[in-house]
């Protein structure tokens, strides 16, 4: 089995030959999706499409049907639950635009900004419906439990993460547990309905869910630093918007407790202060290139990669193991 060689093969696309051995799939849940939007309003319309088309890699429903693949199974509910978790995230995506006052997303114009924060929420919890009600009608309880699970925590890391807004005494272990509830338990439930569907046996289903939580904990990570490191062409996002929202992501957590004396002060000044401005975000990208912020924060993202990878041992080496694998290294090098 070939795995990527991270020192010389980790600029090449193995995004694409990872869609593309999922695209027939890919294309039934596309489907379903404007399928399920077809006979909406026009505003539920154009403002979904906007954002289902506006260019994501669809890394949660992918990792549903790879991992339906990985446990062999033949049937077609997983092209259902896929488009179930793509729901889920778009609903996501549309709240947390509102909530942190976004205005690009992918290199486009966010929803609430051409639309208004009404309106995308609204949409939100019209997608969040449409997502119980297809997840209804393949009627697996276990299912239901694992998605109203994912959820409850999803909504709960939101109102943490609201809560530890410019909280300078946020710690790492805080950080970890808000991205673990919003991020990685839905990547966790994007495998977790696969191993259902599949019936599997208990310990391979317990390795997906794992490789699902430190994937998506590897994942939140990266899409964090990149706030900082990254450039609005690359990323699609205004860079610095988490610090210019006062959001306690894992680079300035590390940043405040490396500082000095005279640099913690001056960072609370900035949050305290009313309107953070793009000078107080170019001091803060100096101060974290001083403590190796960057490094580290990667350092941390491939440790929960390698973690990922580690829980997947319980399965053969196979083909569609080797495509997960890739997929993983894949995304520790990701620009956006």
């Amino acid at each position: 089995m070939k795995i990527i060689n991270l020192d010389s093969d980790y600029k090449k696309d193995y995004y694409s030959d990872f869609a593309s051995w999922l695209q027939d799939d890919l294309n039934a849940v596309n489907k379903i999706i404007l399928d399920s939007l077809s006979n909406s309003s026009k505003l539920i319309s154009d403002l979904s499409s906007h954002i289902i088309s506006s260019g994501g890699k669809r890394i949660r429903p992918l990792l549903t049907l790879a991992s339906a693949k990985l446990c062999g199974y033949s049937g077609s509910r997983h092209i259902n639950l896929a488009s179930v978790i793509e729901f889920i995230h778009t609903a996501t995506l549309l709240h947390d635009d509102v909530v942190d006052n976004s205005k690009k997303r992918r290199g486009k114009d966010t929803a609430n900004y051409i639309w208004g924060n009404k309106s995308s929420i609204l949409v939100g919890d019209f997608l969040l419906s449409k997502a119980f009600k297809l997840l209804t009608k393949d009627g697996s309880l276990k299912c239901i439990e694992i998605i109203s699970k994912t959820s409850e925590k999803i909504s709960l890391g939101e109102v943490k993460q609201l809560m530890s807004v410019k909280n300078l005494e946020t710690s790492e272990s805080d950080y970890l547990e808000i991205i673990d509830f919003k991020t990685a338990e839905l990547f966790s439930a994007a495998c977790q309905i696969s191993c259902e569907i599949s019936e599997i046996e208990d310990k391979k289903k317990k390795s997906l869910r794992e490789f699902g939580k430190f994937l998506g904990i590897a994942f939140q990570i990266i899409d964090d630093t990149i706030d900082y490191f990254s450039s609005e062409e690359n990323s699609g996002k205004e860079i610095g918007n988490d610090f210019k929202e006062g959001k306690m992501s894992l680079p300035l957590i590390l940043s405040y407790k490396r500082s000095d004396r005279r640099e913690r002060t001056y960072l609370e000044y900035i949050l305290k202060k009313g309107r953070i401005i793009n000078d107080d975000f170019l001091w803060a990208q100096q101060l974290m290139k001083k403590y190796n912020i960057e490094e580290d924060c990667m350092s941390k993202a491939k440790h929960f990669s390698i973690m990922a990878k580690d829980s997947l041992g319980t399965f053969q080496n196979s083909f569609e193991k080797e495509k997960i694998l890739n997929l993983t290294d894949f995304l520790m090098f990701r620009k956006s």
